[in-house]
């Protein structure tokens, strides 16, 4: 699995920091990660928590990643800002119970993590037991089991209720700000990590000459 890292800019001091963590968890488990910054607060790219929403939508629907780990101060922002985009299912994620559970029920797409709030004394060691919680084993087997039908049926309608509400993705990029859609994609290692991964040519496509 691709996983890709994005960082808001109140919290981008914190990004070597969580990618360590998910590096740490992820990699020998098979994974492959993505650090799509922000890498520090002085980056000449500054991304909000909006724009991390829109460049999670933009690596999911393209494909160039499977699952995306992003987050801000509270972690709210970030994680309604990507659900606001099509194809994206974002779970608040605070502890490595909600972890499991996520995994397990709602087997989303992406993760938005507070950051800031209780980020303190050995924070790092419980990003590793929330990252083990979702990357490690099968995803989407239900909890408790008794109740695994049911939940793959509701994950199913979820699906088709966001698909009915959402216009289709390269839509959106058409139609969305075309200055907040440049900057979240100015990241410094967008264009080499995006272009050798995206599968979706159409979105490639457009997201090529935005930047050229």
């Amino acid at each position: 699995m691709k996983i890709a890292l994005i960082n808001e800019n109140s919290q981008a001091a914190k990004n070597g920091i969580i990618f360590d963590a998910l590096k740490t968890v992820a990699e020998p488990l098979g994974h492959s990660v993505y650090n799509y910054g922000m890498y520090g607060a002085e980056d000449k790219a500054s991304l909000t928590y909006v724009m991390n929403g829109l460049l999670a939508g933009i690596l999911l629907n393209s494909k160039a990643v499977d699952f995306v780990v992003t987050g801000c101060g509270t972690g709210m922002g970030a994680m309604l800002a990507s659900n606001s985009v099509p194809g994206v299912f974002c779970g608040l994620i605070v502890d490595p119970t909600d972890a499991f559970l996520f995994g397990q029920i709602n087997d989303g797409n992406a993760v938005s993590l507070p950051y800031a709030k209780g980020f303190g004394w050995a924070a790092e060691l419980n990003l590793q037991d929330i990252f083990r919680k979702l990357f490690e084993g099968e995803r989407g087997l239900g909890y408790p089991k008794e109740r695994a039908e049911i939940m793959a049926k509701n994950r199913g309608i979820l699906r088709e209720l966001k698909a009915a509400s959402c216009k289709d993705f390269l839509t959106v990029l058409k139609t969305v700000d075309q200055d907040l859609l440049k900057a979240a994609v100015a990241g410094e290692k967008f264009q080499e990590y995006f272009f050798a991964n995206a599968q979706d040519e159409d979105i490639k496509a457009y997201i090529k000459g935005l930047v050229n």
